[in-house]
């Protein structure tokens, strides 16, 4: 009986090919390995280099263990795994390098289905696109957030406290010495950022898409209980592969409402927004600015968690986890959307409780009653741009002040605490140069340090415009992902020290309040235009070349859609 098992192009029957596709994968498989079983990849992130995903070579022995129990014949393959806090100039110029190979090993081999394994913050982002595109059956198994550790009888929330600690290092409220002793506390255990950063919003936002087991999402590294998932994600996609069910039949409109609102309930991270709606344009579905503002501005904040809160993503688990902050929002969410369970994501949350509302907050008390990332336009943002209300300042939410440009981040470093530079508490930062082509890249520089004299004045927080990106776990009032970016000739590229800027959050604008006739006579600074000025070639030339803004997720033009999983050629 002729298999119906896409692998059995490759080992399947008599011939030359077939026999030498079976002969160099025999290394000790029995026979049955060929004879109508699942070939399930594992696409494992896991390196030495991204210290976040390091252990996930142990989470791929359990997923193994349950695709073998379930008939399927697993195979691991090692895919690019970048790491945010080593990879420079920055992790996200090879996001979409990343999900391209990831996509085409997977077309390219005898594969069935796959199981995906990720963490640090470009790793979920990058499979889940790859997954969207090969349109093969695949479940997410996320690597999990790392132990708290603790400084001088305090929590350290990796990323949110650096950016903390540092700022009062700087105002000459702690010194040097202490902050380099909270450096060997910061990093307690394997995991990712235990703060709502990047990776653990796109771990929980991978839940709310439904690619997931539901209830996975948020498991620390370290606990036993993400070994039993990975267990049971290695069975259930055995069974995905059976019943034929891939991300297109999975993926809807509906999936990404329902990642709207998490984001949104979560206080998740601004660079969720350019992650979704890349992965939407992979799975061909219309995804916009306006849908996070439609759907997500006006849902509660209900997680207390740094940066927009106290606690961290271990506090998250024991207090109830994810489903009990889906249960609060049930009623916002799309009740027909699936997950890989072949459930709806709304029939797991029936027995989701709160078990501490200071961590988790009841929808009826929420930390804040409208959090979710709110999208500005305007003359200085005609295409977009994004602020996150929740880990800004309210006072700065409505503001109106004096602009002081910087061409690029090594402008801003070099100038941000001379003495004599011409700033104060109400000066709106800009930082231009940072989007998809001027960096290139897009670099998570948007919250920038405020100058040292302001900082041993006080002052904690400003208005900073930029059209980079910033990490999840930082804070401040910032405009980010600036559209269209100052390289692609947009206004930013036009701003000029001393000219003033608008921000009115709640009306949804950023502009910069110059006379039209006047900004018709200026002209972009040659810094602006040409970007960074080293040599491009490889990657980085076709980067520059094809990536689109960020307002439509910062993917490269030929990249959006998918092309499916068959191959046409035989290799041989």
């Amino acid at each position: 009986m002729e298999s119906s098992l896409r692998s059995a192009q490759w080992y399947a029957g008599d011939d030359r090919n077939a026999y030498i596709h079976r002969a160099w994968m025999r290394r000790g498989v029995p026979d049955s390995a060929f004879e109508g079983r699942p070939q399930i990849a594992i696409a494992n992130t896991a390196s030495d280099l991204t210290p976040c995903n390091a252990h996930l070579d142990e989470v791929s022995r359990s997923v193994q263990n349950g695709v073998y129990e379930a008939g399927g014949i697993p195979l691991d393959l090692p895919v690019v795994s970048l790491g945010e806090t080593n990879v420079r100039p920055t992790a996200m110029l090879w996001r979409n390098m990343a999900a391209m190979a990831t996509e085409e090993m997977l077309r390219a081999n005898p594969i069935d289905g796959v199981v995906l394994l990720g963490g640090c913050d470009k790793t979920i982002p990058s499979l889940l696109m790859a997954a969207a595109s090969v349109d093969l059956p695949a479940v997410v198994v996320p690597g999990g957030p790392m132990a708290t550790g603790t400084f001088r009888g305090e929590p350290l929330g990796c990323g949110t406290d650096v950016w903390r600690l540092s700022e009062e290092v700087r105002a000459g409220t702690l010194s040097q010495k202490a902050f380099l002793e909270s450096e060997q506390a910061t990093i307690r255990s394997r995991g990712h950022c235990n703060t709502m950063g990047t990776a653990s919003t796109m771990a929980l936002v991978a839940e709310a898409l439904g690619t997931t087991i539901p209830g996975l999402a948020g498991t620390p590294a370290i606990d036993s209980r993400l070994l039993k998932a990975a267990h049971e994600s290695g069975r259930l996609v055995v069974r995905l592969v059976a019943e034929g069910r891939t991300p297109s039949s999975l993926l809807t409109k509906g999936s990404f409402h329902n990642a709207i609102v998490a984001l949104s309930a979560i206080g998740g991270s601004t660079n969720a927004v350019v992650h979704l709606l890349a992965i939407a344009g992979r799975a061909g579905i219309e995804l916009t600015l306006d849908d996070f503002d439609r759907i997500g501005a006006e849902v509660p904040l209900l997680v207390n968690l740094r940066p927009a809160g106290q606690y961290l993503m271990d506090d998250l688990q024991r207090a109830g986890g994810f489903l009990a902050v889906l249960r609060e929002v049930r009623d916002l969410l799309d009740p027909e959307a699936l997950t890989v369970t072949g459930r709806p994501l709304v029939d797991h949350l029936d027995e989701a409780r709160i078990w501490d509302p200071q961590v988790i907050t009841p929808r009826s008390d929420p930390l804040q009653p409208n959090a979710g990332i709110t999208v500005l336009r305007g003359s200085l943002a005609p295409a977009g741009a994004i602020i996150k209300p929740a880990a800004a300042s309210p006072r700065l939410l409505q503001h109106r002040g004096r602009a002081v440009v910087f061409d690029s981040i090594e402008d801003f470093s070099a100038r941000i605490d001379d003495p004599d530079l011409d700033i104060d508490a109400d000066s709106v930062m800009v930082l231009r140069g940072c989007g998809p082509k001027g960096y290139p890249g897009m670099p998570e520089v948007s919250n920038m340090p405020l100058p040292k004299k302001l900082l041993e004045q006080g002052v904690r927080d400003m208005v900073r415009v930029c059209d980079g990106r910033m990490s999840g776990t930082a804070y401040g009032t910032v405009v980010l992902h600036v559209a269209p970016e100052a390289a692609a000739g947009g206004p930013l590229a036009l701003v000029r020290t001393g000219d003033w800027i608008v921000l009115d959050v709640r009306a949804r604008r950023i502009d910069l309040d110059v006379p039209a006739d006047e900004l018709a006579r200026r002209l972009p600074t040659e810094a602006t235009v040409r970007g960074f000025a080293a040599p491009r070639r490889g990657w980085e030339r076709l980067y520059v070349d094809h990536v689109q803004g960020a307002e439509t997720g910062a993917d490269l033009d030929f990249l959006v859609g998918s092309s499916g999983p068959r191959v046409s050629r035989e290799s041989h």
